[in-house]
């Protein structure tokens, strides 16, 4: 019951940040390329804590309404802002959902939009993958900061899909994901090896190689999947009985 309550305030501020700086950008008070204020000022402006205000700024960047750039500060994003709540509303639509079977789903549908990005991406798409690349690899010791970046990559793959219909289906999942990994991102022990893998997925479609792409795509989410401890229960069994198994050998 307490968990709940918590969970539920969480929420409450979280929305408190999203529906703020909203109307700061609806009002023209913050315009495309602004930097926000100082943490601090700004987290004392929303009466919330900073922790509050940077799980807040972390929603609106993994929906690409604000842009992290590691070192310099957050700002409003170029181009329009995909400000609709469809991704928070998702996320709570998918909340019965198992999370084995997002990642399965996932495996299922990024793996082959990666193969279509590296078909149809333009420099465009080549360019901000760089450039969330570049951010990762400078984010390794901020996992929360490198969780952003991760799923501003996986956004910008489905994009240079050309298919807007698998985009949206890739925003549900990230979206969802994205509130449950935010939780446990600070264990990871991974990171700089997931940072390689998407490089070398960036590289196959820069290099406008479908097969390869997907090939990665999809050897990275199974070992993003396996190494949050998130595999199916029937495989978790499996694994156990194989290592029980060779104990007793």
């Amino acid at each position: 019951m307490v968990y709940a309550q918590e969970e539920a305030q969480e929420s409450h501020r979280t929305m408190q940040v999203v529906n703020h700086i909203r109307s700061l950008i609806e009002n023209g008070t913050l315009q495309p390329g602004d930097k926000i204020p100082p943490e601090r000022e700004f987290a004392r402006t929303l009466g919330i804590s900073r922790a509050s205000l940077r799980t807040g700024i972390g929603y609106l960047a993994a929906m690409g309404v604000m842009k992290v750039k590691h070192g310099v500060g957050t700002f409003v994003a170029d181009g329009p802002p995909e400000f609709s709540r469809a991704s928070l509303g998702f996320m709570g639509a998918l909340h019965g959902y198992q999370t084995w079977q997002m990642f399965e789903a996932r495996i299922i549908v990024e793996s082959n939009i990666a193969a279509l990005a590296a078909e149809r991406g333009k420099e465009e798409h080549h360019a901000a993958l760089a450039e969330e690349v570049a951010e990762m690899f400078a984010a390794v010791e901020s996992p929360s900061d490198y969780l952003i970046h991760d799923v501003m990559f996986h956004r910008i793959v489905s994009q240079a899909s050309g298919n807007p219909i698998m985009a949206s289906l890739v925003e549900t999942l990230t979206s969802a994901l994205y509130d449950k990994r935010r939780k446990t991102v600070e264990r990871a022990i991974d990171i700089r090896e997931s940072a390689e893998m998407h490089r070398e997925i960036y590289r196959a479609i820069r290099g406008h190689k479908p097969l390869e792409a997907r090939k990665l795509m999809e050897e990275h989410l199974r070992m993003a999947q396996e190494s949050q401890g998130m595999e199916k229960p029937q495989e978790r069994r499996l694994r156990v009985k194989v290592v029980k198994a060779g104990a007793k050998e």
